[in-house]
């Protein structure tokens, strides 16, 4: 045997002895055989990589058995609108289902000419999501050759149409001769199609064009996404479609809704406000919760938000970090939030006395400059403007009781010599005018400035 060089890629020959067991490898595999490392590759290969070969369809039919022939991926086109939100629909709403026939929608409706109403005509007047709108099976003996009219004794025809197998998939366990039920759960919703139908929205409108399709599963359920085109509008345009959350969803005597079921626990989509809860909720649901609190009261109550956030069971993360410097401005807003946590005449009220800016806290307490209204020639004097106390008492009294009592106010505003006030009349102009719808929904406000012989409350009566 000659010893020519082999090269390698690079173009530098390879050592000598390596050429050596190059040739002698070549040799050696050529004596035992060609097939002998494949063999050798087949032998290590673990058992379980040569799949099964897949079940023949029942029947020979091979129609009718998924959505798309072949198991093709169905077109987004085809499906329910809202699936690009929600490919997949919630398990939590829709159960699971066990299908046990084959079904070629497409060959009834554009072959036969058959319409949606032929087989789901109970769809037209059902009220509630237990109703069965699947057709019965003596509806289908009227193509097919076969009597369904006594379901324990089915009679068969002699035409392969009209065979247990050319629609039924399988046997009832334990029992040959018996078809598989179909296992059909109801959805945990509130829902009647006799409102929508009698409104012209089609079924295609929630389901998708099943038309274009053989078999229809579960998939084709409608989306919450695609419901919120109409149920989600605002003013006029949103009719009856109420957008509330139990519109469509059971709820508990108290109004929340019902979030814990037998296949897991329905939670918010990624697509609603953001409020998906994935593990980094927790550090985003302050975010969700101060847009739209009432969003979170569909579940939640108020005591699963303080068992956090009254400090005991976790550091309180509810403020940011300069919030003591800024939390005036929220307070004169009349923010309930504050409220649904502190009490404003302790919590306020002794974080006010003992930084001075309280009206009966001590005068050494106060430091210099330090004032919690502004001043007078501001906040009491005529004339009125942007910082008097009038628009302030207006815009949230319960401010302005969390310090001061009702004495106070009538320091001034009680009538002159009766009541030993100044007569500063707090009624607005035209006040006289309507002053008896105020005395009949409460007059114990007016007696608090004016006696009950009063010539004004009197013609007020």
């Amino acid at each position: 045997m000659s010893a020519r060089k082999t090269r390698r890629p690079s173009g530098r020959p390879l050592p000598g002895w390596l050429a050596f067991v190059a040739c002698l490898s070549a040799l050696v595999l050529g004596l035992v055989g060609p097939d002998a490392s494949a063999q050798a590759a087949d032998d290590a290969a673990p058992a379980e990589s040569a799949a099964p070969p897949p079940a023949p369809p029942p029947g020979g039919y091979k129609s009718g058995l998924y959505p798309m022939p072949n198991d093709a991926e169905t077109p987004l086109a085809f499906m329910p609108p809202g699936s690009a939100a929600t490919p997949v629909p919630s398990e939590e709403i829709y159960p699971p289902q066990t299908i046990t026939i084959r079904f070629n929608h497409k060959k009834h409706t554009k072959d036969l000419k058959q319409t949606c109403k032929s087989c789901h005509a109970a769809a037209y007047t059902s009220d509630k999501v237990a109703d069965r709108l699947m057709p019965k099976a003596e509806q289908c003996d009227a193509c097919h050759d076969v009597d369904h009219s006594d379901l324990h004794d089915v009679k068969a025809g002699t035409d392969a149409n009209g065979q247990c197998v050319f629609c039924h998939i399988g046997d009832k366990a334990g029992e040959k001769g018996s078809v598989a039920p179909m296992v059909l759960p109801n959805a945990n919703l509130v829902f009647t199609h006799k409102k929508h139908l009698d409104r012209n929205i089609q079924c295609g409108q929630c389901h998708g064009q099943v038309g274009e399709l053989e078999l229809a599963t579960r998939d084709q359920l409608p989306r919450m996404a695609g419901c919120f085109a109409c149920h989600n509008m605002s003013g006029a345009a949103q009719g009856q479609a109420k957008g509330a959350c139990t519109t469509c969803h059971t709820a508990r005597n108290d109004g929340r809704m019902i979030t814990s079921f037998t296949t897991g626990n329905l939670v918010p989509p990624q697509w609603m406000h953001n409020a998906a809860h994935t593990p980094d909720f927790i550090e985003r649901h302050k975010s969700v919760a101060a847009n739209d609190s009432a969003f979170c009261g569909s579940c939640h109550t108020t005591n699963e938000c303080t068992d956090c956030h009254d400090g005991r069971v976790r550091p309180r993360k509810v403020h940011p970090n300069d919030w003591l410097s800024i939390h005036a401005q929220s307070a004169r807003q009349d923010n309930p939030r504050c409220a649904s946590c502190h009490q404003a005449q302790t919590f306020c009220g002794d974080c006010h006395r003992r930084v001075g800016v309280a009206r009966d806290t001590g005068s050494g307490n106060r430091l210099t400059g330090r004032r919690f209204h502004p001043p007078a020639a501001e906040f009491t004097t005529a004339p009125r403007g942007p910082n008097h106390h009038a628009w302030e008492a207006m815009r949230n009294l319960n401010a302005c009781v969390s310090c001061h009592t009702e004495r106070d106010c009538a320091t001034c505003h009680a009538t002159k010599g009766l009541s030993g006030g100044h007569g500063v009349n707090p009624h607005p102009i035209g006040f006289r005018d309507k002053c008896g719808a105020a005395f009949a929904r409460n007059p114990r406000p007016c007696l608090v400035c004016h006696q009950s012989n009063d010539p004004f409350v009197r013609a007020c009566q």
